[in-house]
């Protein structure tokens, strides 16, 4: 029998025991060689030891339970999950497995224990449950696959981008996501790149349930098995439809801004944040002579003449739009360009400067046009044929007598189209050809011009019909008895789109500051005008309002002659919405404040009547309400979601908070708010502040934080509450290097004297 034991591979232990033994420890008769090296003994340190030298000290009560019960007949035999202990101490989870041998002898009884580790399965099954938590759990949208493609598995996440149920796709091919959009072929060579490589990752187009296509950044990986054979496949899937739209809208603002900057005479460009051109259409060559890539990379700065390189840095310091604006350039050879430039910063939704976007018109030409006319027909005549504007020669009968290259672009007639036509029906509208006709009558029998030698906008028309804004400047010469007019025409369809978008963004700040100075008189108007004295105590606060106002609000008063109320309140977001809030919260309070309510009764009322406002209009309050017995020097307080007063007292050395449980106003509409009560001693200071002090940060991203406000506490307590509510004020100015905060700071000081 025992020849048979040792040479079993599994771990067995054999103990023997007295029947007649009512308390027992059994004793080890025989252990093979696997136990003893599972337990890290050698056989003979196990002979006759208690089963205890293995057993973990919590296991031996029920071990001693089943051991009893086996005896007994009770149950003939049973399993045991537990921890043994190794001789090093270590501890193994174990499936201990006990039967009672065929009897002997009355006296005694043999047991068999068979121990299996099963430390590596509990292992397994822990990972497996937290891998399955981890997939239920996770942010991106995860599908499992066999080899042929069917679902096995999907996570919630998967249900919510796609809106499939796992009860709809499992058993599907992933196919009823295709949107179209992705060719067979693109989806060959991604199952290629699975099975050879393993994984496969990029942007696809997909479709929801209900239609609606989204983009998605998908991770394919495949799954092996012991034998490094791929059995199914995993996808985590990202959903970035929001990236690829941004991402597709600039892309065609992009292209049709540059397809425009090859159409145009001007030059147009952009510029980075830093003022460094990053784009210039060709005609960059045509006004100063350098090919697009010369430029680019350069600081617009390096291309001006010195006397404007100092002013022009403004504009990209102060971000302002800017139009008509003369510039004087080098041009590559050396002479001196002017141009006429508009530009305008791109600003993202965070207010984040993205780019400069401009146009340079160059007006060299047409400022030394009319003195060269009279000098040299040969100069003027080449001034016309590289122009960049459209130039057109009337006589005084209205008929064209030159039309250059320009014009030619502009208008959509060739010049020998053009020559000889009444100017009027070639490129004036109908509506104004009337008033065109009267004007050059009176001005050849007046010799009076309103219109003439000044830049004025008007309106053209081309060849197609389309009509279009232009910048127009018309000279007169006059040649004997007779007059020509020249024309100087730009098209300004561009600038005038430009112009639109700055009125537009004026408009909307106009609105925005208006109401921020509505909110701001609206705060003022709730704070007390006035600290309260007494000869037992003092209050006072101070509010200093944000570069956008919020919602910070107190308040103080005497109730009833023998109570003082004291509240803080803070209104989540800014402008006129909080700050009507703050009215309306304001209002409720003072309306009870004849009545005998707590601080909790009152704001278990106050949420009650404010919860539906706050809850259409997605805001919330958090708010600190404190009474103070004036006869029995006794404060209660609620909190409803407020940072906690810190409260000082002449025998302590730090602050301690007061705070009380509860629930932010608007978030629950029923709210059960803790009340507390302290009884305050002569000296006592207390502290209520808005977030806006500790969370104020500096330069380095730190916050001013509590310990500093405790910090200033403790070493101004003996001033009066006007004095440290100064301090404080002071020190946060310093700390942050400002005097304008993102946040509103109110701060309420209450000393007991």
């Amino acid at each position: 029998m025992h020849r048979l034991i040792d040479s079993l591979n599994f771990n067995l232990v054999i103990i023997e025991l007295d029947r007649s033994t009512a308390v027992f420890m059994p004793r080890i008769k025989k252990v093979n060689l696997s136990a003893a090296i599972l337990l890290g003994y050698s056989e003979q340190e196990l002979i006759d030891k208690p089963l205890s030298i293995f057993y973990a000290p919590e296991a031996i009560p029920e071990l001693q339970q089943t051991v009893h019960a086996c005896l007994t007949g009770t149950i003939p035999a049973k399993n045991l999950e537990c921890d043994i202990i190794t001789k090093a101490n270590n501890r193994i989870q174990a499936l201990v497995s006990l039967s009672v041998l065929p009897d002997r002898d009355a006296s005694d009884t043999d047991i068999v224990l068979l121990i299996h580790d099963i430390s590596d399965r509990k292992r397994i099954d822990k990972e497996l449950f937290m891998m399955h938590r981890a997939l239920e759990q996770s942010a991106s949208a995860v599908v499992i696959t066999d080899t042929n493609g069917s679902i096995e598995y999907i996570n919630p996440k998967f249900t919510e981008l796609t809106g499939y149920t796992a009860q709809e796709v499992l058993g599907k091919n992933p196919r009823i996501l295709q949107s179209g959009t992705t060719t067979p072929r693109q989806y060959q060579a991604m199952w290629e790149m699975l099975f050879s490589k393993g994984e496969w990752h990029g942007e696809i187009r997909n479709k929801k349930k209900n239609g609606e296509v989204y983009w998605a950044y998908e991770n394919i990986s495949a799954i092996r098995n012991m034998q490094g054979e791929i059995t199914h496949f995993i996808s985590v899937a990202e959903d970035i439809t929001l990236r690829k739209e941004a991402e597709l809208a600039l892309s065609e603002s992009e292209e049709r801004f540059r397809q425009m900057a090859e159409l145009t005479g001007e030059w147009l460009w952009e510029q980075d944040p830093g003022g460094y051109y990053i784009y210039s259409s060709t005609a960059i060559n045509q006004i100063l002579g350098f090919r697009p890539e010369e430029v680019v990379g350069k600081h617009y700065t390096e291309l001006l003449t010195a006397r404007d390189k100092a002013d022009q840095l403004h504009y990209v310091a102060v971000r302002e739009p800017f139009r008509s604006l003369t510039n004087h350039y080098r041009h590559k050879d050396g002479h001196e360009v002017l141009t006429e430039s508009t530009g305008l910063p791109l600003i993202n939704d965070e207010g984040n400067l993205i780019k400069w976007r401009g146009a340079d018109r160059d007006i060299t030409a047409r400022k030394h046009f009319q003195d060269a006319l009279i000098d040299s027909e040969k100069r003027t005549r080449l001034i016309i044929e590289s122009s960049i504007n459209a130039i057109v020669i009337m006589d005084d009968s209205g008929l064209i007598t030159d039309w250059n290259p320009r014009a030619e672009k502009m208008f959509g007639w060739s010049h020998d189209e053009a020559v000889g036509q009444p100017i009027k029906d070639l490129i004036i509208p109908p509506r104004f050809r009337s008033a065109h006709q009267k004007g050059l009558e009176h001005f050849l029998q007046t010799g009076i011009g309103p219109l003439l030698n000044r830049q004025f906008e008007h309106v053209a028309v081309r060849r197609d019909g389309t009509e279009f804004p232009v910048e127009l400047s018309i000279s007169p010469l006059k040649l004997g008895d007779t007059y020509i007019f020249s024309g100087f025409i730009h098209d300004i369809t561009d600038r005038k789109a430009a112009e639109q978008q700055i009125r537009q963004a004026q408009v909307k700040l106009a609105i925005a500051q208006s109401e921020i100075k509505i909110a701001r008189q609206i705060q003022s108007s709730l704070l007390p005008t006035a600290s309260i004295k007494s000869d037992h105590f003092e209050v006072t606060g101070f509010c200093l309002p944000a570069n956008q106002v919020g919602g910070d609000y107190f308040d103080y008063f005497i109730r009833n002659e023998d109570r003082l109320d004291m509240i803080i309140a803070d209104v989540s977001g800014h402008s006129i919405g909080p700050a009507l809030f703050m009215v309306e919260a304001r209002s409720a309070i003072r309306t009870r404040a004849t009545g005998s309510e707590t601080p909790a009764e009152t704001l278990s009322l106050l949420n009650k009547f404010l919860y539906e406002d706050l809850d259409n209009s997605d805001y919330f309050i958090t708010l600190f309400y404190l009474q103070y017995d004036i006869g029995s020097q006794q404060l209660s307080f609620a909190n409803a979601g407020h940072p906690p007063p810190l409260l000082l007292s002449p025998s302590e050395s730090e602050c301690r908070q007061l705070d009380a449980d509860g629930l932010i106003l608007g978030v629950r509409e029923h709210v059960d708010f803790e009340e507390k009560t302290t009884t305050l001693s002569q000296g006592d200071l207390i502290l209520l502040y808005t977030d806006g002090l500790t969370e104020a940060e500096n330069i380095h991203g730190e916050f001013f934080g509590l310990k500093r406000v405790n910090d200033i506490l403790i070493q101004y307590a003996q001033q009066s509450p006007q004095m440290i509510i100064e301090v404080l004020l002071e020190q946060l100015k310093q700390f942050c290097q400002t005097e304008s905060f993102k946040d509103d700071i109110t701060l309420m000081i209450f000393r007991r004297d």
